[in-house]
């Protein structure tokens, strides 16, 4: 196998990793017999060539990454578009905000922190207008109840009765948009 690579060390098991660039890491214990570890890539060549095809289907079905510029651009959009959105509903909601923050997050659309800064992941700006209100709205909610009692989902209901809907939307579609960063 031309992109296999071994690794000794301290550990007691010998193990397969495939990388994302398709290279086949053998990690075994330093003192592993070379002829034993040969032995047990070949016993497992059928699982290597399976996984590795698995991770060349993965890797073509992954959606197209956002290039800097486009992050760039979407993240000088949701400095413009959030904090008028903020502004709107902090008042609906009845509650005042700290700092509000854009940025390029791989796991959260929003978040509040105690003192009541706000934070955005630009790619809200991917989502329909109205899943960005939710956001907004869910996170300016966490000013009142920060937690996700009953009494938040109340207080998030009461701002925006429909919020159920976009909440499905994210669920639905916001990996495969997260997934691009």
């Amino acid at each position: 196998m031309d992109n296999l690579e071994i690794i000794r060390s301290s550990r007691k098991t010998i193990a397969i990793e495939i990388t994302k660039d398709f290279r086949v890491l053998v990690r075994a214990p330093i003192k592993m017999r070379s002829e034993d570890i040969v032995r047990f890539v070949s016993d497992k060549a059928d699982w290597i060539q399976k996984h590795l095809e698995v991770a060349r289907r993965r890797q073509e079905a992954a959606p197209v990454k956002f290039s800097d510029r486009e992050l760039r651009e979407l993240t000088d959009a949701a400095k413009k578009d959030i904090p008028e959105r903020v502004r709107r509903f902090a008042v609906q909601v009845g509650v005042g905000v700290g700092r509000i923050s854009i940025r390029r997050q791989k796991t959260r659309w929003g978040s509040c922190s105690a003192k009541g800064n706000l934070n955005f992941n630009c790619l809200l700006m991917c989502c329909p207008e109205k899943v960005r209100d939710y956001v907004v709205v869910h996170e300016l909610c966490h000013r009142k109840e920060l937690n996700h009692s009953d009494r938040f989902w109340a207080e998030v209901e009461r701002a925006l009765p429909e919020y159920q809907t976009y909440r499905r939307w994210l669920k639905a579609y916001g990996c495969e948009i997260i997934g691009r960063i």
